[in-house]
């Protein structure tokens, strides 16, 4: 069976950011055939992630977030969970799980860092879409073989 949904995760930390993701996603993947989901932060990407992929409705899972470090706690600790638990997901379910999630080294949060990290996120979502279709497309070819 071919799957033509897509799930995708946003995390709403600095969702003013990370919600360009979604929109480069859909240049290429019709919104009609995704379906969005919003969690707190990227933390709690990896377990809906995959309970989605788990469900048999998705062609893949792309997952959004922007982990920064806030000063308080080591965000390449989050960012590595994070990665490390999407990798997880689609190894455990054999639905490919995307990962958006940017870490920068520098950020500030100013007019000029947003607008070069929101133009970024499109770009990544264009990717993950693209990422998305290509392994579709792969993993038919491999099985028709």
């Amino acid at each position: 069976m071919t799957h033509t949904r897509y799930a995708f995760i946003k995390a709403q930390w600095h969702a003013g950011i990370v919600d360009r993701a979604l929109d480069g996603f859909q240049q290429l993947i019709p919104a009609d055939q995704v379906d969005v989901f919003d969690v707190p932060g990227a933390f709690e990407m990896p377990l809906l992630a995959q309970e989605l992929a788990k469900s048999g409705k998705y062609a893949a899972v792309a997952c959004a977030a922007f982990v920064v470090d806030g000063g308080i706690y080591r965000h390449d600790f989050v960012a590595q969970a994070v990665v490390d638990g999407l990798m997880r997901a689609g190894m455990d379910t054999g639905v490919p799980v995307l990962s958006v999630s940017l870490t920068p080294h520098q950020y500030q949060e100013t007019d000029h860092h947003n607008a070069i990290y929101r133009a970024h996120f499109v770009e990544k979502g264009r990717e993950a879409a693209n990422a998305a279709l290509m392994i579709g497309k792969t993993r038919a070819a491999a099985m028709a073989a």
